[in-house]
């Protein structure tokens, strides 16, 4: 009966990418397969994905799916206890929701003027708003480094593959909303409102559709397919990662995150436990203290592009969580991008190039990126290495300052 039902779905999902109209697919979808669940339409979406249908095309008509399957799927919403994770994306849902209602207010408001001075106190709270909106952050790494891999480890890849393909495109509409409203004076006022009507248009219509699906298929399947302990870690992992807009009852009044209690490190007399290496012998703590004490980012990924391990420096630059161990590196990347990183662990396999460097800026510090092979001394590959740090402070560097020169 499940499989029937399976397939009659992806009939009508076929129905639907073949340009049939979506009233016609409804009344077809009411008569034949009514109690279809999310996670049915996950796992049929994954099928035809693997069938070939491409990821982009998959992504696109997901709001024709919706408009198709909305009413079911509002029926069944499984119940949540409180203390639950998702019910902390689901408000901060709620709450993006309510930004942009207030934007889509404003900017109607703003339509009607015939000149900037006229709407002052629109314009600075629409300010506030753009900003509102891309404090979202936290709420997008902890789905993509929690919530994603979690899914991804129950056969669950390709919604949300898709969903991260929305939240790349949600972080640019939403910069260039916040950099259009910042620069308003430095367009003619007409052509100002234009964009901007334009601008909200689109960043409402990505993220209110963003916020059903993830609402009504992503979280309804993480829900049916998590596992207690799933669940525990997840809100450990959420914890270390933080929040955007309020703080979850469960943490402690004085804290944004619960503190995790790092293991004391386990100095002896006789040195147990001593690992032997070539140029000396370290503790198990003592390596992994040393990698934390470092001032950058550590990430290696094995030669299977298998994510092994990630170092927890002081104030790490890209958050990791321990949900991304066991992942294949491919999936701790936006789709977009996927392609540069298979090809640069490609030339490291073959032993054509022996770094990837690159820089970017993130909130106006510069941020130096390096990859680099790791090659045992055969010269075998063994995984690649990435190196993350914030070269705010060595740009500024002149002159000497030496050893002498030091001060306590």
């Amino acid at each position: 009966m499940v499989e029937d039902r399976k397939r009659r779905l992806k009939e009508l999902i076929k129905r639907l990418h073949a340009g049939e109209p979506p009233q016609e697919v409804k009344e077809g979808f009411r008569q034949f397969l009514g109690g279809v669940s999310p996670l049915e339409i996950a796992e049929i979406e994954e099928e035809l994905i693997r069938e070939g249908l491409p990821r982009e095309e998959i992504r696109r008509l997901c709001d024709v799916h919706l408009a198709v399957f909305s009413e079911q799927l509002e029926k069944q919403k499984p119940e949540t206890s409180p203390e639950n994770p998702i019910n902390i994306l689901t408000e901060e849902h709620k709450i993006l929701s309510q930004l942009l209602e207030k934007l889509s207010a404003k900017v109607s408001k703003i339509q009607q003027a015939e000149k900037a001075n006229d709407v002052t106190e629109e314009i600075t709270q629409l300010k506030q708003i753009a900003d509102d909106l891309l404090n979202a952050e936290k709420h997008y790494l902890r789905e993509e480094n929690v919530l994603f891999p979690i899914l991804e480890k129950h056969g669950v890849t390709e919604p949300p593959a898709i969903m991260w393909m929305e939240h790349q495109e949600m972080r640019d509409k939403k910069k260039h909303l916040h950099d259009l409203i910042r620069n308003y004076d430095a367009l003619n006022f007409r052509d100002w409102k234009e964009q901007l009507s334009q601008t909200a248009k689109s960043l409402y219509s990505v993220l209110s559709s963003h916020v059903f699906k993830e609402n009504n298929i992503l979280f309804p399947t993480a829900l049916r397919v998590f596992t207690e302990q799933d669940w525990r870690d997840v809100q450990t992992e959420f914890d270390e990662v933080g929040y955007p807009y309020f703080k979850p009852k469960h943490l402690p009044a004085t804290a944004e995150a619960v503190e995790v209690k790092k293991p004391e490190a386990r100095v002896t007399a006789t040195r147990e436990g001593l690992l032997p290496l070539e140029t000396g012998t370290l503790l198990t703590d003592e390596i992994e203290a040393i990698l934390n004490a470092l001032p950058v980012d550590i990430t290696f990924v094995d030669r299977d592009d298998t994510v092994r391990y990630f170092n927890k420096s002081e104030g790490r630059i890209f958050v990791r969580t321990k949900a991304v161990i066991g992942r294949k590196v491919q999936l701790c990347h936006p789709q977009k991008s996927i392609h540069i990183v298979n090809r640069i662990l490609k030339a490291f396999k073959e032993g054509r190039k022996d770094e990837a460097e690159f820089w970017i800026h993130m909130e106006g510090r510069p941020i130096h990126i390096r990859y680099f092979p790791v090659r045992d001394k055969a010269g075998r590959y063994l995984g690649t290495i990435e190196v993350t740090q914030d070269i705010t402070d060595i740009k500024k560097l002149e002159g000497e300052k030496k050893l002498l020169d030091w001060k306590d």
